[in-house]
C-alpha cells in the first residue's frame, strides 16, 4: 500500500472513502474542531471535505505535508485557495457530481411554484381543503427563459422541451450553433425578461451577475412570470424579489439559495405565501454526495500519482523548467483573454492565438489554454485553470486555432489574440506584460488596469469633452492614448482609469456626439 496519508472530515460518503482506502492510508473524522484539526494537519499528504471544516492559512501553515484538498462539492469558499496555491497545494473540487441533482431540483421548484404544491401541503396538513385557492398554470406551451446555458442550465432546457415548453436563453458565452444543438433560442437578456413566462438561473455569482435580477429587470416582466434560483444567491437581489412579490409586480418565486446562509430569520421572503423556499438542496441527494466524493476521490488518487486533474481550481504543477520561461507569459495571456471578451459585442465562438518570437518555440500550448482561461473566466465559477480551460471551451462550442512564428517583428516575443473582428497583442517588458496593439492601433497598456476603449471622429477638442465628463463623474485618468485609425477622419482613444466605469458614465459617453463607441474591459482592480 501507498505510504501517502488521507483526512476525510464532514461526512464524506463511503464509496469515495472504499476507493481511496485502496490506494492509501485513509483516516476519517467525520466531526472535527478547527482546533483538532490543526493539531492534526501536519501528517497528513491529501485533505478531502465538505463545507463545514474551514480549510484556513492556520490550518495550511501547519499542513506542512499536505499536497492536495478535495473538496466533495462544487464551491471552495471554505478554503483558503491563495494561500494553499502560495504553498503548491492543488485544490480540486467536483463541478460535475451534482448535475443532476442542481438539475432535478430546479424543475421540481419550477413545477411546485406552477402548482403551488407546498401552499397546498401546508393547509391540506392543519385540516383545510381550498381546490380554488390553489389553481396553477400548465407549463406546456410556456415560455422557459434561462439565463446560463453550462451543464445544469443545458439539462434544463431538455427536460423543458419535453414539457412542450418554449425554451429561449441568455449566456454570452455561449455560441449560436452550440445552443441550436440544445435545441434554445439565444436571446439578449432585456428580450429574455420580457417574454418568458418562468426565468431560471443558472449563472456564478460574480462582479458582473450579482444583482442581475433586481427591481428594474422585475417591472419589465410579465405580471404572471415565476423565478426559479438553484444557482447562487444574490443574482436575483432578494429585497426586489421581496417588494415584485409583495406589490403582485411578478406572480412567485422559488428559491433555494442566498446571499447569506442560513436565511436570516427576519427575512422578508419568510412571510411571503406566493414564495417557495428550500434550504439548499440543490445537491442534496443521495446520488449526489456518492458522486462528488467518488469525483474527489479519483483526483486525489490523481494528483498523488503525478497526473493531471481536469477539476483544479488553482494552478496545477507545471515543471520548473517550463514555468521559469512562460509563467511571465501566462498571466499577460489570461488578460488578452479578458480583453478580447470584453471588447466582443457578440459570444466568442473562435478564437486564434498567434505566439511570435523565441516562445514559440517552447511548449507554447500553455499560453493558448491561458488565453482560453481568461475568456471563460468571467462567466463561469472559479474552477477555470490551466487544466480545463480547453475542456470547458469545446464544452460550449469555442473552437482554438493556433500560429506559431519565429519572427516577432519589433519585440522578442509577442503574443497575439483575435476574435469577432478583433485583434490585441501583447508583450513583456521584462516580467511586465503589457497590451502593445489594439485592432492594429500601436499602444502601451497596463493588461491589469480598467480600459476604455473609444472610436470617435478625429477634430480637436474630443479629449478635452472625454476628460472633462470623466472627472464629472469622479472618475480618473491614469492613462491616454490616442492616434488615427485606418478609417479616414476616424481616431482611437484608449484610456485606463482609477475608478469603476459604471452604466450612467458610459451612457453620458456614448451621447458624446463625436464618440462612436465605448468599449469598457474591467477586470477585479
Amino acid at each position: 500500500m501507498n505510504t501517502f496519508n488521507i483526512l476525510a472530515v464532514d461526512g464524506i460518503a463511503n464509496e469515495g472513502i472504499d476507493l481511496l482506502r485502496k490506494n492509501f492510508n485513509v483516516e476519517v473524522r467525520d466531526k472535527i474542531s478547527h482546533e483538532e484539526l490543526l493539531e492534526i494537519i501536519p501528517k497528513f499528504d491529501a485533505l478531502i471535505v465538505r463545507s463545514a471544516s474551514k480549510v484556513t492559512a492556520d490550518v495550511l501553515e501547519r499542513a506542512t505535508n499536505l499536497k492536495i484538498i478535495g473538496r466533495a462539492g462544487v464551491g471552495v469558499d471554505n478554503i483558503d485557495v491563495q494561500a494553499a496555491t502560495e504553498r503548491g497545494i492543488i485544490v480540486i473540487n467536483s463541478p460535475d457530481g451534482n448535475t443532476i441533482a442542481a438539475t432535478e431540483h430546479t424543475f421540481a421548484m419550477m413545477l411546485a411554484v406552477s402548482r403551488n404544491i407546498p401552499q397546498a401541503n401546508r393547509v391540506m396538513h392543519t385540516g383545510g381543503w381550498d381546490r380554488k385557492k390553489f389553481v396553477g398554470v400548465e407549463l406546456r406551451n410556456k415560455t422557459l427563459a434561462i439565463i446560463g446555458l453550462g451543464k445544469i442550465g443545458a439539462g434544463v432546457a431538455k427536460r423543458a422541451q419535453s414539457f412542450d415548453m418554449n425554451v429561449i436563453a441568455y449566456d454570452p458565452f455561449v455560441s449560436a450553433e452550440r445552443a441550436k444543438n440544445l435545441g434554445v433560442r439565444l436571446v439578449n437578456l432585456d428580450e429574455l425578461i420580457k417574454v418568458a413566462d418562468f426565468i431560471t438561473v443558472h449563472m456564478p455569482l460574480t462582479n458582473s451577475t450579482r444583482d442581475m435580477i433586481a427591481l428594474p429587470q422585475m417591472r419589465m416582466m410579465k405580471p404572471t412570470v415565476r423565478l426559479i434560483n438553484c444557482a447562487r444567491g444574490g443574482i436575483i437581489n432578494e429585497n426586489a424579489l421581496a417588494t415584485a412579490l409583495t406589490e403582485k409586480i411578478i406572480a412567485g418565486a422559488a428559491i433555494d439559495v442566498f446571499e447569506n446562509e442560513p436565511l436570516a430569520e427576519d427575512s422578508p421572503l419568510r412571510n411571503l405565501p406566493n414564495i417557495i423556499l428550500t434550504p439548499h438542496l440543490g445537491a442534496s441527494t443521495v446520488e449526489a454526495q456518492i458522486g462528488v466524493s467518488v469525483d474527489v476521490a479519483k483526483g486525489i488518487i490523481d494528483a498523488l500519482n503525478n497526473r493531471p486533474v481536469a477539476t483544479a481550481v488553482n494552478l496545477p504543477h507545471i515543471p520548473s523548467h517550463i514555468l521559469e520561461k512562460l509563467a511571465p507569459y501566462l498571466d499577460l495571456s489570461e488578460r488578452l483573454g479578458r480583453t478580447i471578451t470584453g471588447m466582443s459585442k457578440d459570444p466568442i465562438s473562435s478564437v486564434q492565438v498567434k505566439v511570435n518570437g523565441k516562445i514559440a518555440d517552447m511548449n507554447s500550448s500553455l499560453i493558448s489554454t491561458a488565453v482560453l482561461k481568461g475568456i471563460l473566466s468571467s462567466a463561469l465559477d472559479a474552477g477555470v485553470n490551466l487544466v480545463n480551460a480547453n475542456i470547458l471551451a469545446a464544452e460550449r462550442g469555442i473552437h482554438l486555432s493556433e500560429i506559431k512564428s519565429s519572427i516577432a517583428r519589433d519585440f522578442a516575443n509577442l503574443v497575439t489574440v483575435s476574435a469577432n473582428g478583433n485583434i490585441v497583442t501583447g508583450t513583456l517588458f521584462g516580467n511586465e506584460g503589457r497590451i502593445v496593439e489594439i485592432n492594429n492601433f500601436r499602444v502601451d497598456v497596463d493588461p491589469h488596469a480598467r480600459i476604455l476603449i473609444c472610436p470617435h471622429i478625429n477634430r480637436p477638442g474630443v479629449i478635452g469633452l472625454v476628460g472633462t465628463l470623466l472627472a464629472k463623474h469622479g472618475v480618473n485618468i491614469s492613462g491616454m492614448q490616442v492616434g488615427k485609425t485606418s478609417i479616414e477622419g476616424t481616431s482611437l482613444m484608449v484610456l485606463t482609469v482609477d475608478n469603476p466605469l459604471t452604466q450612467p458614465v458610459l451612457d453620458d459617453m456614448k451621447n458624446l456626439e463625436p464618440i462612436f463607441d465605448v468599449t469598457p474591459v474591467a477586470y477585479d482592480v
